[in-house]
């Protein structure tokens, strides 16, 4: 079945549909696909009720209740087989009602995520192009490519206006400060975090003149980023140089414009355990836009501490361990892809409970290895859950079983 008819399947059943009850992933992608499914259920006149959850259980869901899942649900083997899933994650989920890049032959981790899935099934619900800014801040969030479905919906964007594309410095922020500042993805060693050296770095490269009492300031971004560059050079690889400076968008119809700016907001809010505000921002609603800017500049400095203080914790494998669970996540992103690695990496964040692992290869090349494979696999041996694509995964289990899920992945990086 090709993804078009897959989302067709989907859009009539919500169509028939009175209430619908929706609950989205809380990341960037998760939240994306969700709000893009409530702006087109509610130009439809339906009433929904949305929830973002870090994950979601059968015990999350009613039995008989019109559910949607977005961007989780595809890995369940337990959820009621009536349950709506639009996601992207590897599948065990064989319900009627499943719509996901990986059962119609296109790549789920590169080239279509969960928001893209939902800006497709949109668009059989009605005329919802509007949309695709929101579809393009799961493709950043997701860290995929510019290709396949992703490439038709970007274009389809430009196409209608609703995404300029843009060349400019990549970085999420305000301002040149506070875009190298707070810089996490990507995390620039000596830079990230070090006020003193992001002072120097953009004062030096600051013409100011007095232009009819005005004061015009202009920006060298070659002066800037050669300085970056010579202050990151040591411990970062030639890709995270590279792509401070790439081509961008900006979003015609987005309350933040900048589309890499937009999707690390939403992301640090759902991240933070205010995915309410993320779905604010998606929702077109502008008057949260300082409370979440701020929200995101914290999180995003307890990221780069988390990174700074990351401990290595075994000499054979990239085994690290950190203290906040809400900081593992994107402190792998940067480990693992920013940095010097070569092989995956792995981040342990822990409680009194349970135990959390993030999983990522660097730059998505991983040899040969199944990350989400891997990670379901140890976490089913440990009594607990895991998953997701084959580069970027993570699991949930006991603490108790640390020191098994350790050794286990020790053994499958031997």
């Amino acid at each position: 079945m090709s993804i078009e008819a897959a989302a067709g399947q989907v859009a009539d059943r919500l169509s028939e549909s009175d209430f619908i009850r929706v609950f989205g992933h809380n990341d960037a992608d998760g939240i994306a696909s969700a709000t893009i499914m409530c702006h087109a259920l509610y130009r439809l006149g339906k009433k929904f009720h949305l929830t973002i959850r870090d994950r979601i259980t059968l015990n999350d869901i009613k039995k008989g209740e019109n559910t949607l899942l977005c961007d989780f649900g595809s890995s369940m083997t337990d959820l009621y087989e009536d349950v709506i899933v639009i996601d992207h994650h590897m599948t065990g989920f064989n319900g009627e009602y499943h719509v996901n890049p990986r059962l119609c032959g296109i790549d789920g981790d590169t080239e279509l995520s969960a928001s893209g899935t939902a800006y497709i099934t949109a668009n059989r619900l009605g005329d919802n192009r509007d949309l695709c800014g929101l579809a393009l801040l799961g493709i950043i969030g997701d860290r995929q490519k510019i290709a396949g479905k992703n490439q038709e919906i970007i274009s389809e964007g430009i196409g209608n206006h609703y995404l300029l594309p843009r060349r400019r410095m990549a970085l999420c922020g305000r301002n040149p400060k506070e875009q190298l500042y707070t810089a996490i993805n990507p995390y620039l060693s000596g830079v990230s975090g070090n006020k003193e050296v992001v002072d120097r770095i953009v004062d030096s490269s600051t013409k100011k003149q007095d232009i009819e009492r005005s004061l015009d300031i202009e920006l060298d971004y070659q002066s800037l980023l050669s300085q970056v560059i010579f202050e990151t050079a040591e411990d970062t690889n030639e890709l995270t140089m590279q792509s401070i400076w790439k081509d961008t968008y900006e979003l015609e119809r987005g309350v933040i414009h900048d589309a890499q700016s937009m999707s690390d907001v939403v992301e640090a809010c759902g991240l933070s355990g205010r995915g309410d505000l993320g779905v604010m921002l998606c929702l077109r609603n502008g008057d949260v836009l300082d409370e979440a800017w701020e929200i995101t500049n914290g999180y995003r400095l307890n990221v780069i501490s988390a990174i700074k203080n990351a401990k290595k914790t075994d000499d054979t494998i990239n085994l690290f361990e950190v203290e906040d669970m809400k900081t593992a996540s994107p402190a792998a992103d940067a480990i693992a892809n920013d940095g010097l690695c070569e092989s995956p990496v792995f981040v342990i964040s822990k409680n009194e409970s349970i135990c959390r692992v993030s999983a990522r290869c660097p730059n998505a090349k991983c040899d040969g290895y199944n990350l989400g494979e891997l990670m379901k696999e140890l976490a089913l041996k440990t009594g607990g859950t895991g998953g997701g694509h084959a580069t970027r995964a993570g699991a949930v289990f006991d603490v108790s079983e640390l020191k098994t899920f350790k050794e286990g992945i020790k053994e499958a990086m031997s």
